[in-house]
């Protein structure tokens, strides 16, 4: 069941009103997605935070009047056991992708390695999983491991 302005997590209920609504927004997302709740709570209120100190005060403001969050409609089946599987950086084409492995199709791709790495570090950070970097040639450069510990 979806969380509502009337109905949301505990952890949420000290935030501010747009950025509680935004967060609901981003958990609800995130469940719809396939995370587990104690992974979509601390994952959609950073977002939130981060969504309202870079937003224009006239734009939180129209998107709090909208109303009720949004209803999310997905016309891609949920995978969640690729929440589990680690991330890789490699060279298809032109552009540097970013996907799960076991993925069929990449989650983003990026012009420069380096944007394509620092998306994906965010990832294996929220999912607790391992980033690993190849080359253009293929083969394995670097594995960034956060699946234990924090590091960089």
């Amino acid at each position: 069941m979806p969380w509502t302005l009337n109905d949301y997590p505990n952890s949420l209920e000290n935030l501010e009103k747009t950025t509680q609504k935004k967060a609901i927004d981003i958990a609800n997302a995130l469940i719809e997605d396939g995370y587990k709740e104690g992974q979509a709570i601390p994952i959609a209120t950073e977002q939130a935070k981060k969504w309202y100190e870079k937003t224009s005060k006239e734009k939180r403001e129209a998107y709090y009047k909208e109303g009720e969050v949004t209803k999310h409609n997905h016309k891609y089946k949920s995978n969640p056991e690729l929440l589990e599987e680690d991330e890789l950086v490699i060279k298809q084409a032109d552009v540097w992708a970013v996907k799960s492995k076991g993925a069929k199709k990449a989650t983003k791709t990026f012009n420069k390695k380096e944007d394509a790495v620092q998306h994906a570090k965010k990832i294996v950070q929220n999912k607790k999983t391992k980033l690993h970097v190849y080359k253009v040639d293929g083969s394995l450069q670097k594995t960034y491991d956060y699946s234990k510990k924090k590091i960089e």
